[in-house]
Parts: C-alpha cells; sequence; structure tokens
C-alpha cells in the first residue's frame, strides 16, 4: 500500500524572484518609489477610516552615499501601522496583502474586516501584497520600524531583511518611535545607488504622487499638487485654457487643438483630453495617463477610449479602473468597457458641441483631424448627419464635404480606389460627371450610408459602362471607316483580357482611357490564374468565365495622334501603336503593372524603335 506523502513548503530564491520582477513585470526599477508610497497612503487611508482626525503624512528623506556607506532613503508615514503578529504574517510572506481578503490568513481572518476597516477597503491603492518586495530591486537591504495605532501600548516593532532572503523581527523600545505610523529605510544595492538620488526621488514622488490626497514631501518640498490642473478655479475660461495648454505641454510635451473636460461621477472619474494639434494614424496606438486614486498607475494606457477617438490624449484620475498585477496597466473588464463608453460620450459631446456654437474651431479641428471623426462617423448616423458639412472628401470638384457635392450633383458617383479616381477624375469633369474618391479610409463606407442621412440622395459605385455611356460616340460611318484598324487594335490587346472602344471625348489631350471596374479586375485575376493552372483547374477556372465584363481601351477620336494612328494600314504596325496606347493609359491611370502589362511596355516600345529606324522617308506604314 502507498504511504502519505510528508508535505514540504516550496523554497523561493528570493534574488531570483526580484529579477524577475525587474525584468518582466515591472516596466522600470523606479516602481520601488510608487510601491513604497502606495503602501504609505494605505496605510494612512486605514488609520483615517477609524481614526478621522489623525495626521496624514508622508515624508520621504534621502541621505547621500558617504565613504563605504550608499546612499539611502527612509519613508515615514502617519499611518495604521504594524504589530509584531502582523509584521510576521505580513512582511516576512511573499505574496500576502493588508488589502486582501482573509483566505490564507491565519485562522482565516482579514486584517482589513478586524481593523474594522472593511469600508475603506475601496480606498486602498495596492491589492497584490508584493510592493515591499519591489524595493528589492533598487535595495539590498529594507528596514521596517512600525507602531500600531489600533493596539493601545503596543510597542514599536523592527523588520529587517536583506536580498538573500534573511530576515530578523525585534520588539524595541517605546521612544524608538512614539508615535503611530511606520518607517521604511531603503538601503541602496550595488549599482543601483542613482535610483535614490535625491533629485531622481523628488522627480519620481511628483511624477507619481501629485494627486495624492494628503500631505507627501521630500524633505521640505511639497510632492503634491492639488486640486488637480482640471479641478482648479481660475479666472475666466481663457485662463483655464492657458492653464491647461501649459500642464498638456508639462506632461506630454505638445500645444492641445482644445481641452476636452472627462468628468463621470457615477465611474468615479475626472481628468482631461488634449486635442493632438496634427494629425496621427489610426494604427498608432495612444498612451494615456491614468492615476488611481490619486496615484499615477500608468502613462502608456491604451485602451481607455474608444478605437476611432485617436486624436486625444489623456490625463485622469479614476477610484473604479482595476489595475493589472504590475499596477502599469488596466485590467480589461466591464468597468473599463463602461468607462470607455462614458469617455467616448464626452468626446462625442465636445464634437457636437462645437459644431453647434463654435464652427471656426470645428473647422480648425476637422482640418487636422478628419480621418477620426470619420471613424466615428461610419457607426454613429448622428454623428455623420452632423458632420455632413464639414468632414472632406476628394471631388472632381475639389475638395469638399458630400453635403455640398450632392447639392450640386443629381447623382453622387464613387469609387472604390485612389486608382480607379485618378483614372476616370479629368476624363468625368470634362464630362460634366461628379465623382468622389472613395479609395481613402472611411470614405466608401461613409458614401455608402449617405442616403441614410441625407434622403434623396442617389449614391452609386462608378463603373467603366458609366463613364463609357457619357462620352460621345463617332459618327456611324467613320467608324465604319475605320473597321479594319478596329479589329486590328482588338485582336492585340484580346489576349489580355481588354476590349477596344471609339469615342470621342475631351479633354481633346488624353488619347486613350484605360477603364476597368471591380468586375472586370475580377474577370483579369480570374484569366491570369487560368493562364498559370494545370489542365484541370484550367478548365475549371475557365468554366466560370461566364459573361463577366472586361476592361476597355476607349480611344479618343478628337485626339489628333489617334486619328493619325487610325490611318495606318499595317496590322503589325496597328499592334505596336496600339500596344503604347494600352501602357500609355495605364501608366497615367496609376495603376499597378501586372509581369503581362510590364512585357507589353517593353516590347512596344522595341517595336516602336524598330519601326522608326526602318521607315525612310514616304514610308509611314500606310
Amino acid at each position: 500500500m502507498p504511504t502519505a506523502g510528508r508535505p514540504h513548503s516550496f523554497q523561493v530564491d528570493l534574488r531570483g524572484l526580484v529579477d524577475l520582477l525587474s525584468q518582466h513585470l515591472y516596466s522600470s526599477p523606479k516602481v520601488y518609489l510608487r510601491e513604497l508610497l502606495q503602501n504609505a497612503v494605505d496605510a494612512v487611508t486605514a488609520r483615517r477610516a477609524e481614526q478621522p482626525d489623525a495626521p496624514a503624512r508622508v515624508r520621504l528623506t534621502v541621505t547621500p552615499a558617504s565613504g563605504t556607506a550608499g546612499a539611502t532613503l527612509c519613508v515615514e508615514d502617519s499611518g495604521i501601522g504594524l504589530t509584531e503578529d502582523d509584521v510576521h504574517s505580513l512582511l516576512a510572506t511573499i505574496g500576502r496583502s493588508s488589502k486582501r481578503s482573509g483566505a490564507g490568513m491565519p485562522g482565516g481572518a482579514d486584517p482589513v474586516a478586524a481593523l474594522g476597516l472593511e469600508s475603506a477597503r475601496s480606498q486602498f491603492l495596492g491589492q497584490f501584497g508584493i510592493g515591499l518586495l519591489a524595493c528589492f530591486v533598487v535595495a539590498e537591504r529594507i528596514r521596517v520600524v512600525s507602531r500600531s495605532a489600533r493596539t493601545p501600548g503596543a510597542p514599536p516593532v523592527e523588520w529587517t531583511a536583506r536580498d538573500d532572503g534573511s530576515y530578523t523581527v525585534r520588539v524595541l523600545p517605546d521612544e524608538a518611535r512614539p508615535e503611530p505610523g511606520t518607517t521604511v529605510r531603503l538601503e541602496a544595492r550595488a549599482g543601483a545607488g542613482e535610483w535614490l538620488d535625491e533629485e531622481r526621488v523628488l522627480a519620481l514622488a511628483r511624477d507619481f504622487g501629485a494627486l495624492l490626497p494628503y500631505d507627501v514631501r521630500v524633505g521640505d518640498v511639497p510632492v503634491t499638487e492639488l486640486p488637480a490642473p482640471w479641478d482648479r478655479p481660475y479666472p475666466s475660461p481663457a485662463a483655464r485654457r492657458v492653464a491647461l495648454a501649459r500642464h498638456c505641454h508639462e506632461v506630454f510635451g505638445f500645444s492641445p487643438l482644445d481641452a476636452i473636460d472627462l468628468d463621470v461621477p457615477l465611474a468615479g472619474v475626472r481628468g482631461v483630453a488634449y486635442v493632438l494639434p496634427q494629425a496621427l494614424s489610426p494604427a498608432q496606438r495612444a498612451g494615456h495617463r491614468v492615476h488611481l486614486k490619486g496615484m499615477l498607475l500608468t502613462e502608456r494606457a491604451e485602451q481607455l477610449l474608444p478605437d476611432w477617438a485617436f486624436f486625444v490624449r489623456c490625463v485622469l484620475d479614476t477610484d473604479s479602473l482595476r489595475p493589472t498585477a504590475s499596477r502599469e496597466a488596466l485590467y480589461e473588464d466591464e468597468t473599463l468597457a463602461a468607462v470607455r463608453e462614458a469617455l467616448g460620450e464626452r468626446v462625442r459631446g465636445w464634437l457636437t458641441g462645437l459644431a453647434a456654437g463654435d464652427p471656426e474651431r470645428l473647422a480648425a479641428f476637422v482640418s487636422v483631424h478628419h480621418l477620426g471623426v470619420k471613424s466615428l462617423a461610419r457607426h454613429d448616423r448622428d454623428m455623420l448627419r452632423t458632420m455632413l458639412p464639414w468632414l472632406p472628401f476628394e471631388t472632381t470638384d475639389g475638395r469638399l464635404s458630400l453635403d455640398e457635392f450632392a447639392r450640386r450633383h443629381p447623382v453622387v458617383h464613387f469609387t472604390r480606389t485612389v486608382e480607379e479616381f485618378r483614372q476616370v477624375s479629368p476624363i468625368a469633369s470634362a464630362q460634366g460627371v461628379g465623382v468622389v474618391n472613395g479609395g481613402y479610409t472611411y470614405d466608401a463606407e461613409l458614401l455608402e450610408a449617405l442616403p441614410s442621412v441625407r434622403p434623396g440622395t442617389v449614391v452609386a459605385e462608378l463603373d467603366a459602362d458609366t463613364v463609357t455611356a457619357h462620352l460621345d460616340s463617332v459618327d456611324p460611318a467613320e467608324e465604319l471607316a475605320l473597321g479594319a484598324f478596329l479589329a486590328a487594335a482588338r485582336a492585340r490587346l484580346d489576349p489580355l483580357g481588354c476590349d477596344v472602344a471609339l469615342r470621342a471625348f475631351h479633354p481633346v489631350s488624353v488619347p486613350a482611357l484605360h477603364l476597368d471596374d471591380r468586375q472586370a479586375r475580377h474577370e483579369q485575376a480570374r484569366a491570369d490564374a487560368a493562364d498559370q493552372a494545370d489542365d484541370l483547374w484550367a478548365g475549371i477556372l475557365g468554366s466560370l468565365r461566364g459573361s463577366a465584363p472586361r476592361a476597355r481601351l476607349v480611344l479618343n477620336h478628337h485626339n489628333p495622334l489617334i486619328r493619325r494612328i487610325s490611318g495606318l494600314r499595317d496590322p503589325e504596325l496597328i499592334g505596336t501603336a496600339t500596344e503604347s496606347l494600352y501602357g500609355q493609359a495605364l501608366l497615367m491611370a496609376q495603376r499597378p503593372l501586372r509581369p503581362a502589362d510590364s512585357a507589353l511596355l517593353n516590347r512596344a516600345f522595341m517595336g516602336l524603335l524598330e519601326w522608326a529606324t526602318h521607315t525612310g522617308p514616304g514610308e509611314d506604314g500606310r
């Protein structure tokens, strides 16, 4: 029979664990100071929950390195303090937190509940019980002296730990710490002294703790700057704008186009969103600055706002969002989703307000960030309706709003690609056909949604047939006389999946126009695949051809060059000229060239050189 195994405890390599924290959990050693501030502020919060009139102060004191002694940092708070039992159960057990529920605590006790501080739990910054452990990233020795406020007469207790995992605990005489609270003293580890430099400590304390609700100082220098810039009283709206612009420059390094108040009381969020002064790619992730109950949590929060609001950078303080284990990011949950939606509504409301009352500022904003507004408008019909007079689109009439363009044209034609627009815009404009370039990000979606917000508007995707229909037909007798020329031209381009048509259109300077649409390109791709496939797949792909439309080369009968070429009699020379016109039309349309197209261009060029060098006076190929 198997015997019961004897239980063993895990052995923890503290140095290895600290290396793991520094390399994989925390982004920088600087978080050690946040953890110290966090523990101190939580201790003060816990004491004031029981003793509302208790002092609320945190003092940081730096002692520079001297001789063989390294730099030290002392952080003293007037908080709840610890008893000897607390020290053994909390400081000496990795991962245990005085802010956690009672699971795993001696006797199932919850320290917060035991202190009568259950109602204060939501006010704590820390939730993971690894704060002091993070200090070993910069310190080789940590000394904690604490006196409990909840146990009158309890003596001070000292806990001293080294980065090799050893620690000692001893009771001190009363005079060692007469008042309740805790002092944490760090001694720098080799190579980490810079993190305990006084200027560095002050800068970090201000960065992390500027919005903390208590009196925090480094030496005699105040750290906190309350109220927050967005909550301070200002003599006028103009003065407020100047102050917030200064704050934005200090935090993000740019002067904003505008500042948007972010006040969501139900979610415990207060702050401001700064509008970037330059356009930004939607793919570039935003970095927002988030404080949790006054303590800076992260400077790189990415999921705080809807994706469409990539034109703003936020600074805010919250008491409802959950941090991840590293306390350097936000935990994705229903609360964050609700806050994200609420903040999006604030930005949306700001845009609507500008449209209603400050068109000049809105125009300045849209000229820079129209892509962000389009991203919002494609999902929000009300926003699309509001922004119709403002959002710019590239059209054959110049850069216009859809509202203005629709007033000018009974049918709003659009292309789905920039190449298609470049291809047809000069011809369409000359024929009086209005076309919108739908090839840019979000534009085609907004064009298709236009009838839903502007009833009566007709929107149609432009195709080759529509363009050809607006070109003038050639006199039937003249076209019949050119039958041999057109037959030779069609025969040359037929292997490329392209037809040839003769029309008269403006501008006269354009000799030929290459027209296709998505269906024609799909058919060409099918034909190319069939050419490269084995017999079986070629047969299958060939059976799919059906009556799919083909691309077409439209020759301009008004153009003098076309008139001269159409008089050629030599079929080979007609073919070479047709290939040259086809290649030139492709280049004018800025379409990407297939290998077959590149080969054609090269062949046509060489053919023209051959003809030019072998044709003497009077030998024009007629």
